[in-house]
């Protein structure tokens, strides 16, 4: 154990999923801005399999962020979305749900809906032969470019069962979410439970849903 004992730093060791060979884990715990205490997980085989992953071990209340985005000055709005945050942007019906390999990130409103909006033309040249999923692919990238633009009106909703994502703006309305509410939500992480002996996974891989 590294660090003289230390919690913040420390290995583990496993095999390795490829080759079998002797794994070291790694794991270093910081202190981050808007997300609070982390912990970084690494582990590098010889026979080239790589593994990085962040945690967040901090936990808040769950709480729902709602910004109606109605100009240029409301794409500034700074937005903290961690691993365990769901967007939805409800006129378009999108939902951008966690997975096990989301990452965590601080943009604003704008690079939110770039970051969508490229996921959105991707999943529109999948569907080219499905007429009507691609014409509604069409639909919703015109109304993100007009949004990016400032000539559309939308909501940008983050919901966040840890509590760990945000909008930052004196616009945007705050509640915390009931425990019915936080529990459909995924997490898109590992959850140690330190009341009980439980592990949870959400392994969903699934990072957006383009709704009809």
């Amino acid at each position: 154990m590294n660090g003289e004992g230390s919690f913040h730093s420390f290995e583990t060791r496993t095999s390795c999923p490829l080759c079998h060979d002797d794994l070291i884990i790694r794991w270093q715990g910081d202190e981050i801005p808007y997300f609070g205490e982390v912990m970084y997980i690494t582990a590098a085989c010889r026979c080239s399999f790589r593994f990085a992953d962040t945690i967040i071990l901090s936990q808040k209340e769950p709480m729902r962020y709602e910004l109606k985005v109605e100009g240029l000055e409301d794409l500034n709005s700074r937005v903290v979305r961690s691993t365990s945050g769901t967007i939805r942007i409800p006129e378009l019906g999108i939902d951008v749900e966690p997975g096990s390999i989301s990452d965590s990130y601080v943009t604003n409103i704008e690079g939110v809906l770039d970051r969508i909006y490229k996921v959105v033309i991707t999943a529109t040249k999948w569907c080219e032969d499905e007429e009507d999923k691609h014409a509604r692919g069409l639909e919703v990238q015109k109304a993100l470019e007009e949004a990016i633009d400032g000539k559309r009106t939308l909501s940008v909703i983050i919901e966040d069962p840890f509590g760990n994502s945000a909008i930052i703006s004196d616009k945007a309305r705050s509640s915390v979410l009931t425990h019915e509410e936080a529990e459909h939500l995924r997490t898109g992480m590992i959850v140690f439970d330190a009341n009980s002996s439980d592990i949870s996974l959400d392994a969903c891989d699934s990072e957006h849903m383009l709704e009809e």
